[in-house]
C-alpha cells in the first residue's frame, strides 16, 4: 500500500493514530469521531440535524456516539446553573479518557450517556424547582448621585444598543455627576456618548464607562472677580478700599485727571447730586439702593 500525503497550510485537522486504528469502535464511530474533532472548539453541534445530514440516519449515528460513550472519546455533562437551568455540555477527546475524570468546565457532571436524537413528547421536564432568589439591597445614593443615574438613562434613551440597568446606571452616576460639575449639559452628554458607537457592540456598560472617562469636560478656570473700587473721601477719585487716596495722604504725587479737571469735579458733582435726588423720591418703607 502506498500512501500519499499532501502538504496543507491551513483547514486541516490533527489526528492521532491510537483514535484512527482503535478497532474497538467500528468504521462509523471513528468517522464520527473524526467529524467532531474537525469541528472548531466551542461550536454546538445538534445530534438530530448530524445524523439528518448523514447516510446513515439516525439510529446508524446514535449506536456510534454509544460506541464513542463507551470507548471515553465522548461526554455529554448536565450542568446546573445558578438560576437552576439545567443545560448540556457536550466533550470531545481525540484520545480516550478514563471514567470518572471530569473534563475541564464549571459545575459538576451529573450524567455521561449519550445525548438521545429522539425527544418523548409526552414525557414531562423533571428540572428542580428553582432555588429562591435573595433580595439584594438597594445601594445607598445621595441626592445628586441618584439624579446622575436617572438623568444617564434618559440621554441613552434614543439608542437601543446602549440601555442599560438601574444599578448599571448607579455605578455610573458618579462620572455623570463629574460631568456636572464641570459645566456639561444633557447635550454635551448625548454628543458624547451617543455618535459613533463600535460594530458590533458587546458591552454597554464598558463602552459608557470608557467614553466618560475619556471624553470628561475639562476643569474650568476659575473666573476672576470684579474689581470693586470706592471713591476718594477727600477728592472722590476712585480708590480699591473706602478711606482716602494715596495723593490726599501725601504718600504719592497726585495724577492729573484726563481733560479738564474742573469739568470732571463738576460732572461727579452733578452724578451725586442725581443719586441723592432719585434716593430721597423713594417712598417709604423701600430699601434704598443708592447711595449719595
Amino acid at each position: 500500500m502506498h500512501v500519499h500525503r499532501s502538504a496543507h497550510a491551513r483547514n486541516f485537522t490533527v489526528l492521532p493514530n491510537v483514535m484512527l486504528q482503535d478497532r474497538q469502535l467500528s468504521y462509523t464511530a471513528r468517522g464520527l469521531l473524526a467529524d467532531l474533532l474537525s469541528r472548531p472548539d466551542g461550536r454546538r453541534e445538534d445530534g438530530r440535524k448530524m445524523a439528518d445530514s448523514s447516510p446513515q440516519g439516525r439510529r446508524a449515528i446514535y449506536k456510534a456516539l454509544k460506541e464513542l460513550v463507551r470507548a471515553g472519546y465522548y461526554r455529554v455533562e448536565k450542568i446546573k446553573l445558578d438560576d437552576g437551568t439545567i443545560i448540556s455540555e457536550n466533550h470531545v477527546f481525540d484520545t480516550p479518557q478514563l471514567p470518572g475524570v471530569p473534563s475541564a468546565g464549571p459545575g459538576a457532571p451529573a450524567a455521561t450517556t449519550a445525548e438521545p436524537l429522539t425527544k418523548d413528547p409526552g414525557k414531562e421536564p423533571s428540572l428542580p424547582a428553582p432555588e429562591p432568589v435573595q433580595p439584594v439591597a438597594p445601594r445607598a445614593l445621595d441626592e445628586r448621585a441618584r439624579e446622575a443615574a436617572a438623568l444617564l438613562l434618559q440621554v441613552v434613551r434614543p439608542e437601543p444598543r446602549l440601555r442599560i440597568g438601574q444599578a448599571e446606571a448607579e455605578a455610573l452616576a458618579p462620572l455623570v455627576v463629574l460631568w456636572q460639575e464641570r459645566g456639561a449639559t444633557p447635550a454635551d452628554l448625548a454628543t458624547a456618548l451617543l455618535p459613533g458607537l463600535p460594530v458590533p457592540l458587546h458591552s454597554p456598560v464598558a463602552v459608557l464607562r470608557d467614553r466618560l472617562r475619556r471624553k470628561m469636560p475639562p476643569v474650568p478656570a476659575p473666573r476672576a472677580e470684579a474689581a470693586r473700587y470706592s471713591e476718594c473721601g477727600s477728592c472722590h477719585d476712585p480708590v480699591p478700599r473706602p478711606g482716602i487716596c494715596l495723593s490726599c495722604a501725601g504718600l504719592a504725587p497726585r495724577t492729573p485727571a484726563a481733560g479738564n479737571n474742573a469739568t470732571t469735579r463738576a460732572g461727579m458733582a452733578r452724578v451725586r447730586e442725581a443719586m441723592r435726588a432719585a434716593k430721597a423720591a423713594l417712598p417709604p418703607g423701600l430699601p434704598a439702593t443708592f447711595t449719595g
